[in-house]
């Protein structure tokens, strides 16, 4: 009776792990959901003043691993940008004296140039929680350590290591190239890809003819990819799935 027992009290605690893993990944969707993308990118997108290589102590990845995966503080940009500037407001004046550009520009530049970075990582993000919400809990890392050595988040799971990589494609050519590192890390690297079309397409998806556009019948199609109302592209639980089964048919 009792290995029964602790049998099916390990069977309700990975029940209640899986539901708790498929809470975070909805949680992440309805912020996504809630950011003004459109308003974002209006604003930031005109803005291209601090493009130039931000040094290690201020890039802002680590921070967003921290507060987005780490803590679980799903919030808004805004918030976001006020708490980097608090933590890392005397290397980034700095770098500013160092570049010798003047205040005003530099702080009207950098928010944009944070912008992006954030945009882009917070997609990832919410990848490692789909992910999870998949392969079980703990089973998916990401760091600003794996960043840098050449992955976007790191699952582990049955004593396989596959280190995600997400490539950003556009409809005609890549946009996003894999990150390349000198030192090799444990495991196998898999490409997702991240087709972005533009709005216009989602906007106007026909042709003259009445036929959908092919960028926009692409991404329809494509089942490991889902667009959210405000224009954020998200991976869907399909993108790990048959990795998974493969994983599990393997090691019956």
């Amino acid at each position: 009776m009792l290995p029964n027992l602790k049998n099916y009290q390990k069977f309700i605690k990975n029940q209640y792990l899986i539901l708790y893993n498929s809470m975070l990944s909805n949680k992440f969707e309805k912020f996504l959901q809630s950011v003004d993308l459109i308003g974002y990118r209006e604003k930031y997108r005109p803005i291209k003043i601090v493009e130039m290589d931000l040094p290690k102590e201020i890039q802002a990845i680590e921070m967003l691993y921290k507060v987005y995966w780490n803590k679980k503080k799903f919030i808004d940009y805004e918030d976001f940008y006020k708490e980097y500037l608090n933590t890392y407001k005397f290397d980034i004046e700095s770098f500013r004296r160092k570049i010798t550009m003047c205040k005003s520009c530099f702080y009207r530049g950098l928010p944009a140039r944070i912008y992006r970075t954030w945009a882009s990582i917070i997609t990832q993000i919410h990848a490692g929680y789909v992910a999870e919400s998949i392969f079980g809990d703990n089973t998916v890392n990401m760091s600003a350590e794996l960043d840098h050595q050449g992955a976007d988040f790191q699952v582990k799971y049955r004593g396989k290591i596959l280190n995600y990589q997400v490539k950003k494609q556009s409809f005609s050519r890549e946009v996003r190239q894999g990150k390349q590192t000198k030192i090799p890390i444990e495991g196998e690297f898999i490409d997702i890809k991240y087709e972005v079309p533009s709005d216009d397409y989602f906007k106007n998806p026909r042709k003259k003819d009445g036929d959908y556009k092919l960028p926009y019948l692409r991404f329809t199609q494509n089942k490991e990819l889902q667009r959210f109302p405000n224009g954020f592209v998200v991976f869907t639980p399909y993108a790990f799935i048959n990795k998974k089964k493969e994983i599990d048919k393997i090691l019956k």
